[in-house]
């Protein structure tokens, strides 16, 4: 049950395919030099492996209690947080102006995935915490930047988001939580009444105080999506001096019983059960939507970080099993006595699958976190807007493709155990119960094809997928096509056949989405599993 963090492939995916040596060139990362990114991945690693790691089973056998509207969790993950806050790796990729340290985002997605790896559970709260700091930092008025972020940055307070209820599920246009102005508690002000489901880490005793950011709407608002807006509703109101005060009129009525990540409390979430509770208005009202997508985005992009660190974590399982479980002779002498597993061809088979398909993902996802930064900060406007088209693109591939391999690969591990991943003291079959939530959460991975159809690909004719594809014909089959040897040659043949089925999907996909959306809509599960493939074997080579 031990975590390793393979700072090695890290290292490389960072250096070779996320291109750290561009990174530390933009304005703001001068400081990300290779031996200080170098030195960030091995103290994240001794905290991942020997603090957090140990919390992944005690989390799952022993999870947090609701006790009177407080959810309390185990005493070690309360002792590796404040680790974790005070060792300032909240404040990662974060800007410095609010306390941030102002790494890349592709370094920060490498110090995060070691973290899920090592307990996804404790993970899943910075995580949220995160959405919620992209959001303030993008949308909120400077008083309520000064207010919230210093606190959320260094992870003293830590942010939730609160979209889903009972009735609207996905579906975000049926949200019914209201929000009434208070103009005696200021302009911008509102009291919040309704109920939120599926909170992660809505209630804990972690951190001093809890910023909820909560969709709602107005009295006057329109229906459906255009009529919601979001809002920032703390656990605690804040004093004069900035110090958590008053209880504000919100709370915690049960926790979900989940299948896996167990140590995670969901929480049923009720706002204004009494006078209401107080809410601050984030930018203009029925601009919520707008808001929750730069959330969103953030948070799909760390769920299919997500699916690799869960593959990563079964596979180093499956790995250690297979070397040191002894049953069954070698098929290349049976006379011999009995060997370890990973002696046996199918053995390996699944083994080199587990780990082609972490690396290949783990690739595609630095690779989209190196292209957030190119787009945030390269001084060319034209390699700006071109980066945020790549990460437009494939945000959902990401977060769909990589979470599906997440629950394959742990699934295949739960193989390679035999009957002994199918109880629960070897923990392979607990890796499985944690990554099977990811292809849910966060918009379903259905959800996400359709954005990659409807939103990605026919809103511009095919456009931006034809770039791609023309990038993986430039950068990937022509490479290998020169490149010395006939491993490189194969490998530049197969991408080819690869990327020729991706581009004849795509000219099907194009017109038929104006004549028959409905069949669109069949095939756009294959088509983004399709697009995953090409773009992770593109990493590959």
């Amino acid at each position: 049950m031990t975590y390793i963090p393979p700072i090695a492939d890290m290292r490389f995916v960072l250096s070779s395919l996320a291109g750290l040596d561009e990174l530390n060139e933009l304005p703001g990362f001068e400081d990300a030099t290779p031996d200080l990114v170098d030195q960030v991945l091995e103290e994240a690693g001794k905290l991942a492996a020997n603090v957090i790691a140990p919390l992944n089973v005690l989390g799952d056998r022993s999870p947090p209690a609701l006790e009177n509207g407080v959810v309390r969790m185990p005493a070690p993950f309360k002792d590796a947080y404040a680790q974790y806050r005070d060792g300032g790796w909240n404040s990662v990729p974060f800007d410095p102006e609010f306390g941030g340290q102002g790494l890349p985002w592709a370094v920060g997605m490498a110090v995060q995935e070691m973290w899920q790896s090592a307990c996804v559970s404790f993970s899943l709260c910075p995580l949220l915490n995160q959405g919620a700091v992209e959001a303030l930092e993008a949308h909120a008025s400077p008083e309520q930047k000064a207010a919230f972020l210093p606190k959320l940055v260094t992870g003293e307070w830590t942010g939730t988001m609160n979209l889903t209820e009972p009735q609207a599920g996905s579906d975000v246009g049926a949200v019914r939580t209201k929000a009434v102005p208070d103009p005696a508690h200021g302009n911008g002000t509102y009291r919040i009444s309704g109920q939120k489901i599926y909170i992660t880490y809505g209630e804990h005793d972690l951190a001093e105080n809890i910023i909820h950011l909560v969709l709602a709407r107005t009295p006057d608002a329109p229906a459906g999506t255009r009529g919601i807006s979001l809002f920032a509703v703390p656990k605690y109101l804040a004093n004069g001096a900035g110090v958590p005060g008053h209880r504000n009129d919100l709370r915690c009525v049960s926790l979900e019983h989940k299948l896996g990540i167990h140590a995670s409390p969901t929480c049923v979430m009720a706002f204004g059960d009494t006078e209401g509770a107080v809410g601050y208005l984030i930018g203009e009202e029925n601009q919520g939507m707008r808001q929750m997508f730069t959330m969103m985005n953030n948070a799909r992009l760390s769920v299919g970080l997500q699916g690799v660190a869960m593959a990563e974590r079964a596979y180093q399982a499956a790995l250690a099993y297979a070397r040191d479980r002894v049953q069954g002779k070698a098929i290349t002498d049976p006379s011999a006595a009995a060997v370890p597993i990973i002696r046996h061809p199918d053995v390996r088979r699944m083994l080199l699958d587990m780990k082609a398909q972490t690396e290949a993902s783990r690739a595609l996802t630095y690779f989209i976190g190196a292209h957030v930064d190119l787009a945030r900060r390269h001084p060319d406007q034209g390699r700006r807007q071109n980066a945020q088209l790549l990460v437009d693109l494939l945000t959902p591939v990401v977060k769909a493709w990589s979470t599906d391999l997440g629950v394959e690969v742990a699934s295949t591990g739960i193989q390679v155990h035999g009957g002994m991943g199918y109880v629960e003291e070897t923990g392979a079959a607990q890796h499985l119960r944690d990554a099977r939530i990811a292809p849910i959460y966060e918009g379903t991975n259905g959800i996400q094809a359709a954005d990659l159809v409807f939103r990605k690909v026919l809103r511009d004719g095919g456009e931006a997928a034809r770039g791609f594809l023309s990038l993986v014909r430039q950068a990937g089959i022509e490479a290998m096509a020169s490149a010395p040897g006939d491993d490189c040659a194969l490998i530049g043949r197969r991408l080819k056949d690869a990327v020729d089925a991706l581009e004849a999907a795509t000219a099907w996909l194009v017109p038929k989405g104006k004549s028959d959306p409905a069949e669109v809509a069949a095939v756009a599960v294959p088509y983004l599993q399709l697009f995953g493939v090409v773009a992770g074997g593109f990493m590959m080579a």
